[in-house]
């Protein structure tokens, strides 16, 4: 793959630059603080995009290099791949995928996968190669390969790293150390105390016995459910007796009102009856008042008259005759008198008996009418009675029995307000217990709610562990994979790698180190000139220098089909002339295949290029 052509509108402190490169060497010169290294991280983020993330840094990458007056944040780049395939790529860094052209012009974006978190991933799909293993292998940056005497360890970590892992960072033994004690810290085992997995398993433990201390609850709760619909059974079945004998004591009050009516026309009869005996008494009397005579007074008038006719004829005194006369006539005007009263007064009493007579009779048309209507209001009450009787045994059917509501149809007033009296008592008796049962149940519900809590909480906990289950189960599958890269590594691709090292170490070193090797446990060998072996760390950090770019050229080819161009960030900062003048001479010749993109703010690199007559694209910036 070749890298022919970039366009910057804007990134950092580069604006509106276009630079050509060639398909060998490439030297790109600066000073300090020019822009070489944000060049570096444009070309690697029109691959790969900028990250607003701060990924561990004080300021994310978007942000540093946002273009600092506020020009367009986009670039252009257009490369060829080893099967000749041109492609350009034009990237506005404030969105998150680029627009990508073929030769033809056309935009084949939608040709390639897009992640959700990544963007576009053409460049991986092209070359198999991430933004991590590009910055591992192609970029290889002056902090990765220029260190003091004092850090020369890490950088033989690193070689011993990359011979192990594949990556430069990642240690066998260290990461497996670290993956077995996050499983120690964050999960856990049986042996160990206060550790997350102990900590849940405890917690699943108490909530578990909490559980069971509750389990009575379900059985008096199951109880008091069991009561309470017994008693709302019970209270319902009264309420619908009491509603019957409501029905069946207005009938009775129905009833007893037809009764009073009946009751009230009787004592009318009873009344028009006493008046009709009363006017009869009356009556008699007056008949036996009607058949008085003046009979005495008619024997002491004829007493008197003979009496006067004796005297008369016998000529007695005068005067006692006259006297006697006198009385006589005196009663005969009275006996006149009296006779005249009586026929007045027999007329009079012939007109009250009439009178009787005819308050009688409209007496006992009274009664005769009363009793019409009485015979009605019986008659009609009767209907009106067997008629709500009906409709009530048909109501209640299926809630009484038949037999019961016969019974209570035949119970007087008084005998049915005692027996309602009674259901309401039991009614309200019945509520009494209810209102107990639902006291004793929403305490229990409280209990219950408890152990809602106790469930959920249950269910967090399994979750929890479940978490940290798979937690550890995702360790040891990192574990085992790692461990089978690492074999792999170690069967497969670290002699090949060590192999290749050997070849390139012995061409950058001039045959002063033929061999070299990865041994487990020690690390990079390096067989010297008179055959002895020493371990890697016993070298100058410049032959660690060379070693390390060695073994990185090396993985490269390892890693992707594609010639990637190899792109040197100020790594020959501390080579002597002698070594760089090896090294660059050793890319030229055996990495013909692969572009050479160098950034020196040095003018060594051209000297020597110049001086040994190696072609070279000179660009300044």
């Amino acid at each position: 793959m070749k890298i022919n052509y970039l366009k910057i509108n804007g990134f950092g402190k580069l604006e509106n630059k276009e630079i050509n490169l060639e398909n060998n060497i490439n030297l790109i010169y600066g000073k300090n603080e020019a822009g070489k290294t944000t060049l570096l991280k444009f070309i690697a983020g029109m691959f790969y995009g900028i990250s607003k993330n701060k990924n561990k840094k004080e300021v994310p990458d978007f942000e540093r290099y946002k273009p600092w007056n506020n020009q367009e944040f986009s670039g252009k780049i257009k490369y060829t791949l080893d099967n000749n395939t041109k492609f350009e790529v034009f990237r506005d860094f404030s969105k998150k995928n680029p627009k990508i052209y073929n030769e033809e012009g056309e935009d084949i974006s939608k040709n390639f996968n897009i992640d959700k978190t990544k963007g576009n991933e053409f460049f991986f799909e092209q070359t198999k190669i991430d933004e991590s293993m590009f910055f591992s292998t192609t970029l290889i940056e002056q902090k990765a390969v220029v260190l003091d005497n004092s850090e020369q360890s890490v950088l033989t970590q690193k070689i011993a790293n990359i011979l192990s892992t594949g990556e430069e960072n990642t240690s066998y033994k260290k990461t497996m150390e670290k993956l077995n004690k996050k499983i120690v810290e964050e999960v856990g085992t049986e042996r160990t105390v206060g550790r997350p997995l102990n900590i849940v398993n405890e917690k699943i433990n108490k909530i578990k016995q909490e559980k069971n201390d509750l389990e009575i609850n379900n059985i008096q709760i199951n109880e008091l459910e069991q009561k309470k619909e017994n008693i709302k059974n019970k209270i319902k079945e009264k309420e619908i007796k009491i509603d019957l004998i409501k029905k069946i004591r207005k009938i009775k009050d129905d009833s007893n009102l037809e009764e009073e009516k009946i009751k009230v026309n009787n004592n009318i009869i009873e009344e028009e009856e006493n008046k009709i005996s009363n006017l009869q008494d009356k009556s008699n009397e007056n008949k036996i008042n009607k058949k008085e005579s003046n009979l005495i007074d008619i024997i002491i008038l004829s007493l008197l008259m003979i009496i006067n006719i004796v005297l008369f004829n016998f000529k007695a005194n005068k005067i006692i005759n006259i006297v006697l006369l006198c009385l006589t006539i005196i009663l005969a005007i009275f006996i006149a008198i009296k006779k005249i009263k009586s026929i007045k007064l027999k007329k009079e009493r012939n007109k009250i008996e009439q009178d009787y007579l005819a308050e009688i009779e409209k007496a006992k048309n009274n009664i005769e009418t009363i009793q019409k209507n009485i015979n009605k209001i019986n008659e009609e009450a009767m209907k009106k009675n067997e008629l709500e009787k009906s409709k009530i045994k048909n109501t209640y059917k299926d809630e009484i029995d038949k037999n019961e509501i016969e019974y209570l149809f035949n119970e007087n007033s008084n005998e049915i307000n005692s027996i309602l009296e009674n259901l309401e008592n039991e009614i309200s008796t019945a509520k009494l217990q209810l209102h107990t049962n639902e006291i004793d149940y929403n305490n229990i519900v409280k209990k219950l709610e408890e152990k809602s809590k106790l469930e959920e909480q249950l269910q967090n906990s399994i979750e929890e562990r479940e978490e940290i289950l798979k937690l550890e189960k995702s360790i040891n599958l990192a574990k085992e994979a790692l461990e089978n890269a690492y074999k792999k590594m170690k069967e497969e691709i670290t002699p090949k790698f060590t192999k290749n090292l050997s070849k390139i170490v012995e061409k950058i070193s001039r045959s002063k180190y033929s061999k070299t090797k990865f041994i487990d446990g020690e690390g990079l060998i390096v067989e010297l000139e008179n055959g002895e072996y020493v371990n890697s760390n016993r070298l100058s950090i410049g032959t660690i220098d060379q070693l390390y770019l060695a073994l990185r050229l090396s993985a490269m080819q390892e890693i992707t089909e594609e010639n990637m161009p190899v792109i040197l960030d100020e790594v020959f900062a501390y080579y002597d002339t002698e070594r760089l003048s090896s090294v660059l001479k050793f890319l030229h010749e055996n990495y013909k295949e692969n572009q050479i993109i160098i950034f020196t703010c040095s003018s060594r690199e051209k000297e020597i290029l110049d001086k040994s007559g190696i072609e070279y694209n000179y660009i300044e910036i």
